[in-house]
């Protein structure tokens, strides 16, 4: 090249030029190329008109606001329920039997996303959460009530992923993050309005319809999804038979991932507040955990694409980041949803349904800065930033909790959760939209199940590490205030209703010890929020944008300037000249 230049005449710095200028041409090429195949894949689905997606939307919105308020509903119905079953020692198994199904399916609905019709893996999950509704509000005993728990957090685990996915189906990228902000604000009324909804539940009719109630709401989203939402076109699985659907399903790979989630979850559910961490129980399910990870990578990497995480997925820089960020994240906000309710009736003397009244500082901020960050990404372009943003000001908010005190005054109580709320909304649902962005439709699925699962194990092993800490510290503390009380009593009877069942001078006390346990509790979820920012800077920058599209000027210059040595030889390419200055 560089002899038929000199033959045509050209100097020698225009010849450099020209050659600079072809290998920057060929850089941007290939970086593109990513971007065109994503652009290409958004393409090809069709997308609802505005009434239809107005309907659909609504339908997710009520099958996200089940989940969410199915996990929490629960908490403040427990003592009823272990009253009337005569069953203390089944009280973990309540949460523990829905958490453990809502994790170990996770990868599995994934897959199912992928492998067959969205719509019908939909309405099949939202069938099968009905029924261990029904079955939970129906039963006779507790071990009926646990299965029930059970069959709901199986359909519970593809609930959300779907909702999310169908909205990948029925949304443009670029205005996305408002939906996803909308959900992340749905998500966080349900969790915090759950425990109040279900104390009134519990107090005024029964604690059975803490779980009727998921019956008429999940019947809305059946009939709008059934007879609105059209069947997508799922790329590269439209000709396969149902006996390579099954093969492609990975059977064995969902059932090691499955044992892993119930090895982990059971330990962290047990550790410390069961059986001591030290406990030969707790040793084993670790390390049985660990094998069963080693089993499931090694499974993955030889099946490569027919595997439940394809391993190029899993390599991604945003995928194995979101993940981590989701962690840590959900972890934090976990915690202080947790414990902000105790806190406020252990140490300020509140009921069940004035401590709901009293998180709703924590509510509002949470669903106002999902939805608001939600518009504003759509504007922008770029998540990334709120991901950062959003943990470091839930990583203050958090730490400013550790400074409550009993006498603290209202106005603190709410300017600190009115931070956490504002950053925790800013970050929530991000992750899940980063996925979205740099995955092709057919993958996200995949990566959309990946960051529920990890919200999932985040928030359980936060409040396992929590919870051990908190009695850790309150045992110490209550030793510490109230030398003359049983450690072991106090902390039997509850957080509720403190100045009932003890003597007046006990009560300032046992409620000084409390709040201490909460607040030295209360670092797990700090230490959380600031790792969680670390795997937010680590998440690639990306545009929920489409690319810009050149002109037909901007074409034929370009067309015009890569001709070379055909044209004549005063080429424009002062663009470059920047690049050789600095090599100089």
């Amino acid at each position: 090249m560089d002899t038929t230049l000199e033959e045509k005449g050209w100097a020698a710095d225009e010849r450099e030029l020209y050659s600079t200028r072809m290998q920057l041409n060929k850089g941007s090429q290939a970086t593109s190329t990513s971007g065109k195949e994503k652009s290409s894949s958004e393409e090809l689905v069709e997308y609802p008109g505005f009434l239809m997606l107005i309907l659909i939307s609504i339908a997710l919105v009520l099958a996200v606001f089940l989940t969410a308020l199915d996990n929490m509903i629960i908490v403040t119905a427990i003592p009823k329920i272990t009253t009337q079953f005569n069953s203390l020692d089944d009280i973990g198994w309540y949460g523990a039997a829905f958490l453990i199904t809502t994790g170990g399916f996770q990868l599995i609905f994934g897959k199912l996303y992928v492998l067959y019709p969205v719509k019908w893996v939909f309405l099949t999950s939202i069938a099968i959460f009905e029924i261990g509704s029904l079955l939970c509000g129906a039963a006779p005993n507790s071990t009926a009530l646990i299965l029930g728990r059970a069959i709901a957090g199986l359909g519970s685990a593809g609930l959300f992923n779907g909702a999310m996915v169908i909205i990948s189906y029925s949304v443009r990228l670029e205005h996305r993050p408002v939906y996803f902000g909308i959900f992340g604000g749905v998500y966080a009324v349900a969790s915090v309005v759950g425990p109040l909804l279900g104390g009134v539940f519990t107090d005024k009719v029964s604690w059975r319809w803490c779980f009727y109630i998921n019956l008429p709401i999940g019947a809305v989203t059946v009939l709008v999804i059934f007879f609105i939402l059209e069947h997508p076109k799922q790329k590269d699985m439209s000709s396969l038979t149902w006996k390579e659907r099954v093969k492609q399903s990975d059977i064995p790979g969902n059932a090691l991932f499955m044992l892993l989630v119930v090895c982990l979850l059971l330990a962290v559910q047990w550790g410390g507040i069961k059986y001591p961490w030290k406990n030969g129980r707790i040793i084993a399910l670790f390390v049985l955990a660990g094998l069963f990870i080693i089993f499931f990578i090694f499974l993955q990497l030889r099946l490569q694409e027919k595997a439940t995480l394809p391993p190029r997925i899993a390599k991604m820089r945003t995928i194995w980041s979101s993940i981590g960020f989701s962690f840590f994240l959900v972890g934090a906000m976990f915690y202080v949803v947790f414990y902000l309710p105790i806190w406020f009736q252990a140490v300020q003397g509140t009921s069940a349904i004035q401590s709901g009244i009293r998180s709703l500082p924590l509510i509002l901020s949470m669903t106002f800065s999902s939805i608001v960050s939600g518009a504003v990404i759509g504007i922008i372009g770029y998540y990334v930033p709120f991901m950062i943003g959003g943990c470091a000001v839930l990583a203050v908010g958090t730490g400013l909790l550790t400074m409550l005190e009993p006498n603290s005054s209202k106005g603190v109580w709410i300017g600190y959760q009115i931070l956490v709320g504002l950053g925790t909304g800013a970050a929530n649902q991000q992750a899940v939209l980063a996925v979205q962005t740099v995955l092709e439709q057919k993958d996200i699925p995949i990566g959309t199940a990946l960051v529920i699962f990890a919200q999932t194990l985040g928030g359980a092993i936060a409040i396992a590490i929590g919870q051990s800490i908190f009695r850790q510290e309150l045992t110490k503390n209550i030793i510490k205030f109230a030398p003359d009380l049983d450690p072991i009593f106090v902390i039997g009877v509850g957080a509720s209703h403190i100045q009932d069942l003890f003597d007046k001078k006990h009560v300032p006390s046992i409620r000084q010890a409390y709040n201490d346990a909460i607040t030295a509790a209360m670092f797990v979820a700090i230490a959380f929020a600031c790792i969680a920012i670390v795997f937010a800077c680590l998440v690639e920058w990306k545009s929920v944008k489409p690319p810009v599209k050149k002109t037909t000027e901007d074409t034929e210059a370009r067309s015009a300037t890569e001709k070379g040595p055909d044209n004549d030889k005063q080429l424009p390419l002062s663009d470059v000249s920047q690049v050789l200055d600095s090599r100089n």
